[in-house]
């Protein structure tokens, strides 16, 4: 139970950066916003980490911080504070589960890994999730979102390069690998703020959703996943992709005024079932020797 409520504390958290990104990235901008973002994260983790007597090392491992905040923060961020000035929060917190399904191609084309056929069934209902929530909205279709519908894909699939990159980086703790990322992240958006600075001054409302967006939904969420990750091990934590999106459409629905058609709720359900089949998570829920023995 209590690991339960971890996750769905978990989910709520996350779901709400998109939120908090689509309230101050358009008085921001996406270079000033995600600098906050990940500066913050950083300062969280480093007080965290002074607490428990942790040494990260970075200069030693900055090539290794560099790339991993890069992949993992600095890119698919801007990202997504680029396209949450056009797409809803709620879309963008659905897209966002389309993650292991870049893992999958990544495995197949590039590592040359052999694949099970309910995987590729899973990318099929990814793909088909996707469609319905963007190709039946005409919304979508009237403002001409392609761009940022491809830029948030492309988050996505920055964050399965990351992942497949840290299985054969330095050995060290999660928490080292998180805050590391984050410091090297800060590194890496800086000198743009020069070239996209901010649009006006923010008022208390779009501070105090940068303040949130970088210590709630990125320090402090860092640490309740990689406490999850040991609690729970890493293939039951990754159940929190399912519930993100329910606490993003949620969350804009309630504070955004976001509409919840229909086809955001057949995408949904086609695109977190792929994933189900992806990660093959229903086989970890439901094994199919319990099933045979019941």
């Amino acid at each position: 139970m209590k690991g339960f409520l971890g996750l769905v504390l978990l989910a709520a958290i996350w779901g709400g950066s998109f939120l908090f990104m689509k309230v101050a990235a358009g008085v921001l901008g996406p270079a000033v916003l995600i600098e906050f973002r990940v500066l913050f994260g950083a300062l969280t983790l480093a007080a965290v980490a002074l607490v428990l007597k942790r040494n990260l090392h970075f200069w030693r491992y900055k090539k290794h911080f560099l790339i991993l905040g890069l992949f993992n923060s600095a890119l698919p961020f801007m990202l997504f504070a680029y396209a949450v000035q056009t797409l809803d929060a709620s879309m963008l917190s659905i897209l966002n589960s389309t993650a292991p399904f870049w893992g999958v191609l990544i495995s197949v084309f590039w590592l040359r890994v052999p694949t099970q056929k309910s995987v590729w069934l899973g990318c099929g209902f990814g793909i088909a999730g996707v469609i319905t929530l963007v190709g039946l909205d005409s919304t979508v279709l009237d403002e001409g979102a392609w761009l940022p519908i491809i830029a948030t894909l492309c988050a996505t699939l920055s964050y399965a390069v990351a992942s497949h990159y840290t299985k054969t980086a330095p050995k060290m703790s999660a928490f080292n690998h998180a805050h590391g990322n984050l410091w090297g992240s800060a590194l890496l958006v800086l000198p743009f703020i020069w070239f996209m600075p901010i649009r006006e001054m923010p008022d208390t409302t779009e501070i105090s959703a940068v303040v949130g967006l970088g210590v709630l939904c990125t320090g402090v969420a860092y640490i309740l996943y990689f406490k999850l990750v040991e609690d729970l091990g890493a293939a039951s934590a990754l159940s929190v992709t399912f519930l993100i999106p329910v606490f993003g459409i949620l969350w804009g629905h309630l504070f955004l005024q976001e509409q919840i058609g229909a086809n955001t709720i057949l995408g949904s359900i086609l695109v977190l079932l792929g994933v189900s089949l992806v990660t093959g998570l229903q086989e970890k829920v439901f094994p199919a020797k319990a099933i045979k023995e019941s």
